[in-house]
């Protein structure tokens, strides 16, 4: 089934998809990203339940009333889903913020988590990374001049930076300069650039459940050591390293659906029962 408008208590009226059947995952998307970027992600063949809450302020789902938005707001707000659902266990997993909801979510709530796969963490503990300085820098350029400082932005040292070392990061962030809502969009791009997922390496070593991360190279915002660290901090993890986007965008696309799809048939229930 597919649920188009889904309200939750003490949230706002947030847009989620909930699609297919079998075991659950909750899989998320990333800073700026929506229920499409995980239609692109995700493999279609897996036989699950997938669910996906579009955050405050991405895709169908409002911006905060308040304009204020924290990793762990949009992992409550993730919680409060599935409890709406009915799923008092599941796997989780998601893309560059979206890991770090997932994380948060790991780390906190460890009891209704059966699996865990962090795609292209942009961070590990340490709030205001600075692989997420673009973003900031992006915010400030919004804040400026809304939709004309995407040249601004592309002439900075920063966007000069990515256009050289990492053409996918610059594409993607600008797109950011072609919202309606410049000043809303800045505010939330600016909270979640210099936040964390509020867990520390201790959260992390006592993380008990099979756990991927998935990264590549040629990416500023999601260094592949990121990857390499999260795996080597979570108890038995495995990184999968995969063709960067900026390379082949297809073999991208193909390897990461392959390496989800078949971590998640190791690690369903139904397949360990």
């Amino acid at each position: 089934m597919m649920a188009e408008k889904l309200t939750l208590v003490s949230t706002p009226s947030l847009h989620v998809v909930d699609i297919g059947s079998g075991a659950p995952i909750v899989f998320q998307h990333g800073l700026g990203g929506d229920r499409n970027q995980i239609a692109d992600s995700f493999p279609g063949d897996l036989p699950c339940r997938r669910v996906t809450v579009e955050c405050r302020g991405h895709g169908l789902s409002p911006f905060d009333p308040k304009g204020r938005y924290s990793i762990a707001r949009f992992a409550d707000d993730v919680i409060a889903t599935a409890d709406s659902l009915g799923l008092e266990r599941f796997s989780i997993g998601g893309v560059s913020m979206g890991a770090a909801v997932a994380l948060n979510i790991a780390c906190r709530f460890p009891d209704r988590i059966d699996a865990l796969a962090l795609v292209r963490p942009a961070w590990l503990t340490a709030a205001a990374p600075t692989n997420m300085q673009p973003f900031v820098a992006v915010a400030h350029h919004l804040r400026a001049h809304g939709a004309e400082g995407r040249d601004s932005f592309a002439a900075s040292p920063i966007g000069l930076y990515l256009a050289e070392h990492a053409p996918d990061n610059l594409a993607s962030l600008l797109g950011f300069f072609a919202h309606p809502e410049p000043d809303q969009l800045a505010a939330l791009l600016l909270d979640i650039a210099l936040d964390g997922p509020g867990v520390t390496e201790d959260d992390l070593a006592a993380i008990r459940v099979p756990t991927l991360t998935v990264g590549h190279g040629v990416d500023v915002v999601h260094p592949l050591d990121y990857a390499r660290k999260l795996a080597s901090l979570i108890p038995g993890a495995v990184c999968a390293e995969i063709t960067p986007k900026a390379v082949d965008r297809t073999a991208y696309a193909a390897e990461l659906k392959g390496a989800l799809s078949a971590f998640f048939r190791m690690t369903s229930r139904d397949s360990r029962s």
